[in-house]
C-alpha cells in the first residue's frame, strides 16, 4: 500500500467511515507501523480533529445585550441631534416673533399718546383705538416669544387678523380709497401670523399629568 492510498483510508476512518474490507484495514495498520511519514500525518490529523471538536463544543458569546445597547445609544444620539436642531429653530423663531412685537409696539405707542397734525377728533379717536389694538396684539406676540408653549393659543387670533386686514385692504385698493403702496404694511401681520404658527409647531409642550 502506498502513502496516498493509506492517507485516504485514514481520512475516511477519521470521518467515521470504515474501510472496504478487513484486508484493507489491516494493510493500512501495517503501513502506519512501517511509514514514519504517514504515522506523523495521522497523529497530526488526530490533533486537528480534537481541536475542532473542542472549539465546536464551546458556546459562542452572547452579544444580544451589547447589540441592543449599541442600538439604544444610536437612537439616543439621533434624538439629541434632532432636539438640538429643533431648539435652534425655536430660538430663531422666538427672536423673530419678539423683534416683530417690539417693532409693532414702537409704532403703536406714539400713535396712542399723540395725534400730531390731525384736527378731526373722530380720526384721532379711531387712530388711538387702533393703536390700543396693535399694542394688545404686540403684547400677545411678546408673551408667545417668552413662553413658546403658549404660542399655539395666539395663532387663530393672528391668522384671523391677517386675513381680515388683507381682505379690507384689497377692498380699499379696488375701490380707489387707498393706494397699493399704502397697504403693504399689512403684510407684516401675515408674516407675524406665519412666524407664530411655526413657533407653535416647534414649542416644547409640557408633559400631561398622569391620571388614573
Amino acid at each position: 500500500m502506498d502513502c496516498d492510498t493509506a492517507r485516504a483510508a485514514l481520512s475516511a476512518i477519521l470521518d467515521g467511515e470504515t474501510p472496504g474490507d478487513q484486508h484493507e484495514g489491516d494493510a493500512v495498520h501495517e503501513h502506519l507501523l512501517t511509514c514514519p511519514g504517514c504515522a506523523a500525518w495521522h497523529a497530526r490529523a488526530l490533533e486537528l480533529r480534537e481541536a475542532a471538536l473542542a472549539s465546536s463544543a464551546t458556546e459562542p458569546p452572547d452579544l444580544t445585550e451589547r447589540v441592543l445597547s449599541a442600538v439604544r445609544e444610536d437612537g439616543r444620539r439621533q434624538e439629541v441631534y434632532a432636539e438640538s436642531l429643533l431648539a435652534g429653530r425655536r430660538r430663531i423663531l422666538r427672536i423673530a416673533v419678539g423683534v416683530a412685537a417690539v417693532v409693532q409696539l414702537a409704532l403703536a405707542v406714539p400713535a396712542l399718546l399723540t395725534a400730531t397734525g390731525i384736527t378731526d377728533f373722530q380720526v384721532v379717536h379711531t387712530s388711538r383705538e387702533m393703536a390700543s389694538f396693535d399694542i394688545a396684539v404686540a403684547v400677545g406676540f411678546l408673551l408667545a416669544a417668552l413662553r413658546p408653549e403658549r404660542a399655539k393659543a395666539f395663532v387663530p387670533v393672528a391668522v384671523v387678523l391677517a386675513v381680515c386686514l388683507l381682505f379690507s385692504s384689497s377692498l380699499d385698493v379696488a375701490q380707489g380709497m387707498r393706494a397699493l403702496a399704502d397697504e403693504t404694511g399689512h403684510m407684516v401681520a401675515c408674516v407675524q401670523a406665519g412666524l407664530l404658527w411655526l413657533l407653535g409647531r416647534t414649542a416644547v409642550r409640557p408633559p400631561r399629568p398622569v391620571t388614573a
